[in-house]
C-alpha cells in the first residue's frame, strides 16, 4: 500500500507543493512547528532514510538544501534546521524547520495557518527556488 507522501507525490492528495525534480518533492507540513516547515522526500518509496541507496541519500541532501536556502530567503528566522525522525510516515523524509527558538525544533507547538496562508506561503518560497 502507497503511503501518504506516496499519494501526495500522485496527486491523490493535495498539497502546498514547493519543489519538485524527476526524483524528489517538497512541500508544506500541513501541521507545522514554524511557519515554512517544509518536508523533502525521495519519490522513492523507502521507509528508512539509511535505507536509501547512496545516489539517492545524496540527492535527497542537495535538494533539501536547495529548498532550505529558498526558506531562508523567504521566512525571517535565526536558522533553517533539519531533522530526520521518520516515524510518523513509513517514507523516508527530510523536516525543514525554520527556528525562531530551540522549541521550533521540538514538534510540541504547531501553527495553524488558513489554506490562503499556506497558498501565499508556498509561493514566496517557490519565488527564491
Amino acid at each position: 500500500m502507497s503511503s501518504i507522501f506516496t499519494k501526495i507525490i500522485n496527486g491523490e492528495i493535495p498539497c502546498y507543493k514547493i519543489a519538485e525534480t524527476d526524483e524528489f518533492f517538497a512541500f508544506l507540513d500541513i501541521n507545522p512547528n514554524s511557519i515554512g516547515h517544509t518536508l523533502c522526500i525521495p519519490k522513492k518509496e523507502v521507509d528508512k532514510i539509511f535505507d536509501l541507496d547512496e545516489a539517492t541519500y545524496r540527492g535527497l541532501m542537495a535538494f533539501s538544501r536547495k529548498v532550505a536556502l529558498a526558506i531562508e530567503k523567504a521566512i525571517p528566522c535565526k536558522r533553517v534546521g533539519i531533522t530526520v525522525i521518520g516515524l510518523e510516515v513509513p517514507h523516508a523524509h527530510v523536516h525543514l524547520i525554520p527556528l525562531h527558538t530551540m522549541e521550533d525544533a521540538r514538534f510540541i507547538k504547531k501553527e495553524k495557518l488558513s489554506p490562503e496562508e499556506f497558498q501565499k506561503l508556498a509561493d514566496s518560497i517557490k519565488s527564491y527556488l
